[in-house]
């Protein structure tokens, strides 16, 4: 069996410190380079950010990430109950932004660090973004 974790956190900006150190001290018992593991941290910065800014435009929400390792992987879910997404291909797309002072990478920057990610995501319901990441040195006997 692996090991869980969960963390509810408040849609505050200083709050993405604690969700950054929290999955990598929890991922840190999988054997991540250091390279990996600054990778999970901005990953998960970037979706507690974007539930931050995006999920709650008008109010503070509650912010959810689950934490699991499971068969040499490290699964993350960040679940907010926000205003959700409209269009799920547009906001994929690298540069899509809302917000004028943004760059709109976030979510292709976790795209590209992480080995699986997914977004769902339902109007006035929420979104949920899952990550799975994998130690590069575990790839490496599998394959």
């Amino acid at each position: 069996m692996g090991n869980q974790a969960h963390l509810t956190i408040a849609g505050k900006s200083n709050n993405v410190g604690l969700a950054r150190i929290t999955a990598a001290t929890f991922a840190s018992e999988l054997d991540f380079t250091l390279s990996e593991l600054e990778e999970i941290k901005v990953a998960v910065s970037e979706a507690v950010t974007n539930c931050i800014i995006h999920a709650y435009p008008l109010e503070e929400g509650i912010i959810k990430i689950e934490l699991e390792i499971a068969e040499n992987q490290l699964i993350m879910i960040i679940t907010d109950q926000g205003i959700g997404i409209e269009n799920i291909d547009e906001v994929l797309q690298p540069s899509y932004t809302t917000k004028e002072d943004h760059m709109g990478l976030g979510l292709a920057f976790i795209d590209s660090f992480m080995d699986s990610f997914t977004l769902e995501s339902n109007p006035d319901q929420g979104t949920t973004v899952k990550m799975i990441k994998i130690p590069e040195q575990v790839k490496y006997v599998v394959e």
